[in-house]
C-alpha cells in the first residue's frame, strides 16, 4: 500500500498572519509541500513563510473563501489534500496519525475536530465544529456559506480520533475589525436561503433574540467554559458579541423594510 502522506499538499490562505503563520508552518514540516495562497499581505507573513523550505506561495486577490480554496485546488499538484486555516495547529498526535494512514480507494477523506485555545489556555469546549480537513483533491469542491466556507466531498468521510489546535493570536482590534463584514455576511445568508435548508443554529439566530441569549449559556455551562477562567471568559463574551452583531444586522434589515 502507498503512504498517504506522501501524496498530500497542504493548503493555507493568509492575509497579515504574522503573529500565527510560523506556529502553524511549524508542525507542517512533513508535508511534501504548503501551497499559500496570499491575498497581499503588507505586514511580516510572507518573509517567515520564506524561512520554511517545503512553501510555495501564489498571490491571488481575495474574493470570497470558497473562491480562494478552489484556486488552491487547482494549484496543488498531488492527489490529497490538507485544507488549513493560518491559526490552525496541526497537532503531534494528528500528524502520527495521518503518517500511519495508507491510501485507501474507498476513503473521500478525513474530518478533524479541534481543541480551541486562547492565548495557550486549552479550553474545555467550543462551538467551533468539526471540519473534513484531509480529503481527495479531485472529488473536493468548496461553497460559501454566510461568512464561512465548507468543502463538499464526494465519497466517504472518516474521523480522525487526533485533534487540531485552533489557536489565533493576532490583536483583538483585527477581531473586531470583522465582525461588522462577518455580521452582514451571516444576515445575507440568513435572509437569502430557504428556511428549509437552514440548520437548526440558523434558524435560532433568525430569531434574533435567544442566539445571543442561548450560544453563551450553552458556551458557559455545556461545553464547560466556565471552568477555563479567563479564556474561557474571554471565549464567551466574543461568541456573546458576535451573536449580537449578527441580531442587531437583522433587526436593522427588517425595521428599514
Amino acid at each position: 500500500m502507498t503512504r498517504l502522506a506522501d501524496q498530500i499538499t497542504a493548503i493555507l490562505l493568509t492575509y497579515n498572519e504574522e503573529d500565527n503563520i510560523a506556529r502553524t508552518l511549524g508542525q507542517l514540516a512533513w508535508a511534501r509541500q504548503v501551497l499559500v495562497v496570499d491575498s497581499g499581505s503588507t505586514d511580516a507573513t510572507l518573509k517567515i513563510v520564506s524561512g520554511f523550505p517545503n512553501t510555495r506561495v501564489v498571490t491571488r486577490p481575495f474574493d470570497t473563501f470558497a473562491g480562494q480554496c478552489n484556486f488552491a485546488l487547482t494549484m496543488a499538484d498531488t492527489p490529497w489534500v490538507l485544507s488549513m486555516d493560518a491559526d490552525y495547529v496541526v497537532s503531534d498526535a494528528l500528524i502520527a496519525e495521518i503518517s500511519a494512514l495508507e491510501v485507501d480507494p474507498g476513503v473521500a477523506g478525513y474530518r478533524a475536530g479541534f481543541i480551541y485555545q486562547i492565548y495557550e489556555t486549552r479550553l474545555r469546549g467550543t462551538l467551533y465544529p468539526p471540519r473534513t480537513v484531509l480529503y481527495r483533491r479531485d472529488l473536493a469542491r468548496y461553497q460559501d456559506f454566510g461568512h464561512g466556507h465548507a468543502v463538499q466531498i464526494d465519497g466517504v468521510v472518516r474521523d480522525f480520533k487526533s485533534k487540531i489546535y485552533h489557536d489565533d493570536r493576532k490583536p483583538l482590534s483585527r477581531w473586531f475589525s470583522s465582525q461588522q463584514k462577518y455580521a452582514r455576511q451571516e444576515a445575507d445568508y440568513l435572509l437569502l436561503t430557504p428556511r428549509e435548508r437552514l440548520g437548526f443554529a440558523d434558524k435560532v439566530r433568525l430569531g434574533m433574540f435567544l442566539a445571543p441569549i442561548l450560544v453563551p449559556i450553552h458556551a458557559l455551562l455545556v461545553k464547560g467554559c466556565i471552568l477555563d477562567g479567563r479564556g474561557g471568559w474571554l471565549y464567551v463574551l466574543q461568541r456573546l458579541l458576535a451573536e449580537t452583531m449578527i441580531a442587531i444586522e437583522l433587526l436593522d434589515r427588517r425595521l428599514r423594510r
